[in-house]
């Protein structure tokens, strides 16, 4: 067989297996897309996340490196989940009252942490917002159900891009995958040090995939209460993460 008979040979078997790879994963993509989907408006049609997600999918088909550890399952979920968020973020619904919001709860909780050197409970925060408990748990039940959150989202800065986005804009070149691995760090530190029933919100709903009522249940708290839980979880996250900023 000549060297272009080989080549084309190889590229035949590539695709092949990048076919069945797709076809192996696309139940992956539409458990994401409605698990997603509970967690946005109405007017989000399952279809579209499907049809994104089945975009990062063939992405990650593209780009998996099984050197790097990683199972693919993980990766493509990464990949099919960022492909869904830039679907919806295409319009992004939440007025600018809720993002106003997530960045005053943010920089409350920056703040009490900083002067007492522990987590900062509820009666601190809106106290420090001048509002009563009522008040400040209606924001944090305005910011989730007007914003999508997903680890990548959670680090999202009210109007500005993500914190992620801006180590990656700051540092170009050969020096972004250590700053990427060293942002990781520091989330996986900032994850691992919320208090407890935060971080149990969180893996519930990321690594077990229950929704705020299956969460409520386990908790044994209302489902309302799992929503306040899961956006004061995101504000400190952002509080915590906010020297990333300054970088």
């Amino acid at each position: 067989m000549s060297n272009a008979g080989l080549r084309m040979y190889s590229k035949a078997q590539a695709m092949d297996a990048q076919h069945q790879l797709i076809e192996r994963y696309a139940p992956l993509v539409k458990r994401i897309a409605y698990h997603l989907l509970a967690r946005l408006p109405a007017n989000v049609q399952v279809d579209d996340l499907i049809q994104a997600g089945m975009l990062g999918l063939l992405e990650a088909s593209k780009k998996y490196d099984a050197s790097k550890g990683a199972s693919f399952e993980t990766f493509a979920g990464i990949r099919i989940r960022g492909s869904m968020l830039d679907e919806v973020r295409k319009g992004d619904w939440a007025p600018r009252s809720v993002h106003r919001n997530s960045r005053m709860v943010s920089d409350a909780i920056r703040k009490i942490e900083a002067r007492t050197g522990r987590d900062a409970k509820d009666q601190e925060v809106a106290a420090e917002l001048q509002l009563s408990l009522e008040d400040y748990y209606g924001i944090l039940g305005d910011t989730l159900g007007s914003r999508l959150f997903s680890f990548d989202d959670l680090l999202q800065d009210g109007e500005q891009g993500g914190l992620q986005e801006d180590v990656n804009s700051h540092h170009p070149g050969p020096s972004r995958e250590l700053e990427d691995e060293r942002f990781q760090s520091a989330l996986a530190d900032a994850i691992g040090n919320l208090p407890e029933r935060e971080r149990l919100v969180l893996s519930l709903y990321y690594d077990e995939e229950l929704n705020l009522k299956e969460i409520g249940e386990v908790l044994g708290v209302s489902e309302s209460r799992v929503s306040q839980l899961h956006s004061q979880c995101a504000a400190r996250l952002r509080a915590r993460l906010s020297e990333w900023r300054a970088k």
